[in-house]
């Protein structure tokens, strides 16, 4: 986060998100102050709580993206949750609780893939000399009378002239194979491995709804104590030595160490998006949607900090960025119970996208989907392109879309982009000419009869 200052990390989502100025600044400053808390005292880190966030707006204009790139950004624990996911408890669903779960686990996937990344390369070491001893093993491996023999060879055989010349064989033969495995000269060459057979069923002690994290297999309990159970496989060169260095790295990491890191940057770290927030407010809280306010009671002892338990131990709430979306078209913030509009300080008001917008999204983003739509079409040895006049007119019938039916936001140029190229994704492999021009006409010709029918529509009481 060091390197990253407030402006930065708006510039850097401007690559990816058109418009939401105030948006990006708000989670930039968020972003920054959790920075700036790491350099306080300790005396002054715990009193300094992160400033929530409540983004409002309607759907697909980017509420989620700026959360998601965020975390991707800075490489932060990260996970999206819904809210109408959760229930308040006596009720099917999932127990809030479990977002905090789901938050730890992530964390302490990003830690052990950090600490494989560091030994990885000595994990391939190993590999190779595991895959030369499959290849061509030492004296004493086939008999597996002594261990010590893999080793040191057996002594009593030493005795014999015949045996120590078959052993300098094998060890000549093991630095011929050597030469060749690292030229990648067996790369292809067939050989028969060992491996953890990881499909094994998970046996849960307890079973229903919120209780996920009694769902333990019973390896994580009895540890070395049950044999772990392996299989064969013949596989090439080149992905044994894949394979093997996976497990190798596996051994290598201290599993203890990187739970004990994980859980600590979930705590001082972690983000937790939480979408449709809006989708339990409301004052009417009788029939299906009894448990709105109860929903928002649980989750309010999260954001305010407590203490929750998971299977690595229990893990405080108390500086964990937590940041809301909602639509608001039905309800407003002022139906969410006013502990919880405590609980999020800091308000953005996203806004509706344009036309103009709508042109920036289909080019100008890293991950524009014209872009992406060209790229998928190069594999077929296509050379798709819009002329000016054609990204105008697919943004133009995406924004009147919005306007004249249900307000979607960016997803409906998917829908549109969708139906302009339907003919050519489908004849692709068989076109002829390789050079694909998409003009105005071409756009207007392909929403033709929905134009016509939309504006008689507007004739007929």
């Amino acid at each position: 986060m060091k390197q990253f200052t407030p402006k930065q990390i708006v510039e850097e989502l401007d690559k990816y998100i058109i418009g939401q100025k105030d948006a990006k600044k708000a989670v930039a400053i968020a972003l920054r102050n959790r920075y700036r808390r790491k350099l306080l005292s300790d005396e002054f880190k715990e009193e300094v709580k992160p400033k929530n966030i409540l983004m409002i707006g309607p759907t697909g204009v980017g509420k989620t993206e700026i959360a998601r790139r965020l975390s991707k950004l800075v490489k932060l624990p990260f996970i999206k949750v819904e809210a109408t996911k959760f229930t308040e408890v006596g009720y099917v669903g999932r127990d809030v609780d479990s977002m905090i779960r789901d938050l730890v686990e992530e964390s302490i996937r990003m830690v052990k893939v950090t600490k494989i990344d560091q030994v990885y390369e000595k994990s391939k070491e190993l590999a190779n000399d595991k895959i030369i001893d499959i290849l061509a093993p030492l004296p004493g491996e086939k008999k597996g009378s002594n261990p010590l023999e893999t080793i040191f060879g057996n002594f009593e055989e030493e005795k014999d002239n015949k045996d120590i010349t078959d052993k300098e064989m094998i060890i000549n033969r093991r630095k011929a194979l050597r030469d060749k495995l690292l030229k990648g000269e067996l790369e292809e060459d067939f050989i028969e491995i060992h491996m953890e057979d990881k499909h094994t069923p998970t046996v849960g002690l307890f079973s229903g709804l919120g209780m996920e994290e009694y769902n333990i297999d019973m390896g994580d309990i009895f540890g070395d104590l049950l044999p772990k159970k392996t299989k064969k496989r013949k596989v090439t060169v080149k992905e044994a030595r894949k394979i093997i260095t996976d497990q190798e790295a596996q051994k290598l990491i201290d599993m203890d160490e990187v739970i004990s890191i994980g859980v600590k940057e979930a705590e001082e770290s972690g983000i937790i998006f939480i979408d449709e927030i809006d989708k339990i407010a409301g004052k009417d809280y009788s029939g299906p949607d009894v448990s709105r306010e109860g929903v928002q009671r649980d989750i309010l002892p999260i954001v305010e900090g407590t203490t929750v338990m998971t299977k690595y131990g229990p893990v405080k709430t108390d500086h964990i960025l937590f940041i809301a979306a909602g639509a608001f078209h039905v309800s407003k913030v002022e139906d969410l119970i006013p502990e919880i509009q405590g609980r999020f300080p800091t308000r953005v008001q996203l806004e509706n996208l344009t036309k103009k917008n709508f042109v920036e999204i289909l080019t100008k983003p890293q991950n524009a989907i014209i872009k992406q739509h060209q790229l998928l079409l190069e594999t077929e040895g296509i050379h798709l392109s819009f002329t000016e006049e054609a990204i105008k007119a697919i943004a133009n019938i995406a924004y009147l879309s919005n306007e004249q039916r249900e307000n979607i936001g960016a997803r409906r140029l998917q829908t549109v982009l969708e139906k302009v190229l339907e003919d050519i994704s489908f004849e692709a492999p068989y076109l002829e000419t390789k050079e694909v021009v998409i003009d105005e006409d071409y756009v207007s010709n392909k929403f033709i009869n929905y134009t016509h029918q939309k504006d008689i529509s507007n004739y007929i009481l």
